[in-house]
């Protein structure tokens, strides 16, 4: 499965998506970066680019007595290049007490949150080799988890440890040593955890051993057999009750387990009966579940929730909406869970599908976002869903591009939820046939498997899935902070209609109510065109809400 060694792709592929940039949005691409954000950020460094990670083991005993963490990552990785020296990732405070290949210590030297390890072993291209790094120290305590990331020291409400992971964003790196990017994932990976008894250790995959030691604690292994993001490799510690079901969807038995709190059993048993019902629809709008051979299990969380992947965090408190809130104002967001649908949602848009820099982070939260609208539209209709997108619209703010900063490991606006999913909605419009909107979402993930990918990837694969040139779309809504505006005068029986405030060339179909009652389609440019009207009254022109515009009429400024 290709990773992270083949750059060319991404330069190629990012052609596509810088093709219809405006000079605004270039120059907002411009803010100073460091030479850590270098660090973290970069595919293309001559010691991330020669080794591609094949397995990681990774064994850590958490003491929650004093907040330290102890233990070694076992890298697996084959050689792609000719060799330099290898960067590994270890966040500060945590420090790196040695690092062994072939039981040679080999020597390292640190870099801020980075170390440069020289191997002495040949390394020839299509070698596969094996390094172990040894490690320790207090990783950052995350208070505002999971926005600020870090480990959770927190307690249940009888006061009994309950630690989690959160470090999406902040990086894997802040509590274990890894190549921390989104371009390499392992194909593979152990994850043992040893806790204090009687805390339970819940990570990804399948539970594979339990061991009791004689000093009072007690490690789990867990396996993932399959590709896994590093910042989804997840810590649950707490006292855990189990509740096991299975769902029988496209790709077989898919065993379903939980793990509430101790004292949450009967709320979990309740609150978690609308998780088939959310395969049952994302199955169908996006293809088989992406991860059967590793399960799927939903962990109670002292924080608000993460997509570590076949292992959802969940806090939302047992309860309908946002921690009870609609965040469409419509109606329909207290209808069901958000944490359970919109993080479920991540495996397969961001955990099945990986952008390879978190500047294209919309590859993993526009399309969750767009599937809290697929998931009303399951099961009230598609009118629901479409009332609950376009309620999100007021909490976008059009800040910032939804885009970030490719190559230095920084995001673009908090707009890549509601204004990424309003876009998503927008072009299901343009596509304008539901099955093959459906079959363009399923072949991605069919295409795109358990894959690292660009977003210029992407949005080249939808556009000719679709048989419409996008990149003027994705390039208005994904690069820029101007929402599009369908300009209008109406002189007499003629509608005279443009884009405006818009990229060049677009060009984007919209559907326009033209006889005061059904829509017709229109094909703006930014040129002024004209349509017969029966509508006599500027202020009846209406516009399909399902589209993610404005609408300006410009009668009376012509007038002047």
């Amino acid at each position: 499965m290709p990773r992270i060694t083949s750059t060319a792709r991404h330069h190629a592929g990012l052609a596509f998506a810088m093709c219809a940039l405006s000079a605004s949005a270039l120059a907002q691409r411009s803010e100073t970066t460091t030479h850590a954000d270098s660090l973290r950020g970069s595919l293309t460094s001559p010691a991330r680019t020669w080794w591609d990670v094949t397995f990681y083991d990774l064994h850590v005993a958490v003491s929650p007595g004093d907040s330290s963490v102890r233990g070694f990552n076992a890298i697996t990785y084959k050689v792609v290049k000719p060799a330099q020296d290898m960067q590994l990732d270890l966040r500060m405070p945590l420090e790196m007490d040695s690092v062994k290949q072939n039981g040679t210590r080999l020597t390292h030297r640190r870099d801020g949150d980075a170390f440069f390890v020289t191997t002495v072993a040949p390394q020839r291209v299509g070698d596969v080799q094996t390094i172990v790094a040894y490690y320790h120290g207090k990783p950052r305590a995350a208070l505002r988890a999971p926005w600020d990331g870090g480990i959770v020291w927190g307690r249940d409400s009888l006061g009994r440890s309950w630690i989690a992971s959160a470090v999406q964003g902040f990086g894997a790196s802040g509590w274990w040593p890894n190549k921390d990017t989104q371009a390499d994932e392992p194909d593979s990976q152990r994850v043992a955890i040893t806790v204090p008894d009687p805390l339970i250790d819940v990570s990804n995959g399948r539970l594979m051993s339990t061991t009791h030691h004689r000093n009072g604690t007690t490690t789990y292994e867990w396996f993932v057999a399959n590709p896994i993001n590093n910042y989804d490799v997840a810590i649950n510690a707490a006292r855990y009750a189990h509740l096991a079901d299975a769902y029988e969807g496209e790709g077989g038995q898919l065993t379903l387990d939980y793990y509430p709190l101790s004292y949450n059993v009967a709320a979990a048993r309740k609150q978690f009966e609308q998780v088939p019902s959310m395969l049952k629809c994302f199955e169908h709008w996006f293809g088989p579940y992406p991860w059967y051979e590793d399960g799927y299990k939903l962990v109670e969380t002292p924080h608000l929730g993460m997509e570590h992947q076949s292992a959802v965090a969940y806090g939302n408190h047992y309860a309908n909406g946002y921690l009870g809130r609609d965040l469409s104002a419509s109606g329909w967001g207290l209808r069901w869970d958000f944490i359970i649908v919109h993080e479920s949602a991540h495996e397969w848009f961001g955990n099945s599908l990986t952008a390879d820099d978190i500047a294209d982070t919309w590859i993993h939260e526009s399309f969750a976002n767009y599937a809290e609208n697929l998931y009303t539209e399951c099961l009230f209709g598609k009118q629901a869903g479409a009332s609950y997108v376009i309620g999100t619209r007021k909490l976008i703010r059009n800040d910032t591009p939804i885009l970030g900063q490719y190559g230095v490991h920084r995001g673009g606006s908090g707009d890549v939820y509601y204004k990424g999913g309003n876009m998503l909605h927008t072009i299901r419009q343009i596509v304008n046939d539901d099955e093959k909107w459906r079959g363009i979402l399923r072949g991605m993930n069919a295409t795109f498997r358990h894959q690292v990918i660009t977003g210029a990837q992407l949005q080249q694969f939808i556009s000719q899935q679709a048989g419409v040139d996008l990149a003027s779309v994705f390039a208005q809504y994904l690069s820029t902070t101007r929402v599009p505006v369908f300009e209008y005068k109406l002189e007499g029986e003629t509608l005279s209609y443009r884009w405006a405030d818009v990229v060049p060339g677009f060009a984007m179909p919209i559907r326009v109510a033209l006889t005061g009652g059904a829509f017709s389609a229109l094909r703006p440019t930014t040129i002024w065109q004209t349509a017969p009207t029966a509508v006599h009254d500027a202020a009846n022109v209406r516009l399909d809400d399902n589209y993610y515009v404005l609408a300006r009429d410009v009668s009376a400024r012509a007038g002047k």
